[in-house]
């Protein structure tokens, strides 16, 4: 696969950010998510927290899952909506994360997850038929399956607080992802009326158990 120079910039913005976080503990602190820094007015850092990662293995698995389903976006959307869906998600998690936390103070998080996962879920909308492998699974499964069991996933992880991830960032990348492919392209409402409401389901369920204080 030939990548485009708009993902190769956005990868390596994210590894330059990163290996610099990873040696300098006051420039990781400075920028990362933080509710109590961004209710003072340090808005920055939610954009900036997602070109910060946690260690090697955090930022290759965010940049490998990129690097499948880029040219996805790019392919139909060209690099210029394709930087906006990326940003858009991005921004789109650390609000959705801000919401759902902002009675913690000390929570904090790092991580490109949501701006990811908002690509992954536009390459899913725009390429429903995609086939895609996981881990324990012998058979390929469809995209929109596996776009909205992870959804699901995230759920779960918000609500049982599972494991040291931003599960809320993530939904809220899928989110801003479904969101910003619907407005460039909203022909997909006529033409892909199935795979648009059920990927819908799980943002509708997230906010229903929200207003039932469930979650």
């Amino acid at each position: 696969m030939n990548l485009h120079i708009a993902t190769i910039a956005i990868i390596a913005a994210n590894i330059l950010v990163s290996i610099r976080g990873f040696g300098n503990s006051a420039f990781f602190d400075r920028y990362k998510f933080s509710i109590n820094a961004i209710q003072a007015g340090q808005k920055d850092r939610m954009f900036t927290s997602g070109f910060l990662h946690v260690d090697i293995s955090h930022l290759f698995f965010n940049m490998f899952t990129l690097y499948f389903f880029a040219d996805v976006v790019i392919s139909w959307f060209g690099p210029g909506k394709f930087l906006i869906i990326y940003l858009v998600s991005l921004l789109g998690g650390s609000l959705l994360a801000l919401f759902f936390h902002k009675d913690e103070p000390y929570y904090s998080a790092v991580g490109a997850s949501g701006a990811v996962t908002g690509i992954l879920y536009a390459a899913i909308l725009l390429n429903p038929d995609m086939q895609l492998g996981i881990m324990f699974i012998p058979i390929p499964l469809p995209a929109y399956v596996l776009g909205i069991a992870y959804l699901l996933y995230s759920i779960y992880g918000m609500k049982s607080r599972l494991g040291n991830i931003g599960h809320t960032a993530h939904f809220g990348g899928a989110v801003g992802g479904y969101a910003t492919t619907l407005l460039f392209k909203p022909e997909l409402f006529v033409t892909d009326t199935f795979i648009v409401i059920v990927l819908a389901i799980p943002i509708i369920i997230l906010f229903v158990l929200e207003k039932m204080g469930k979650i």
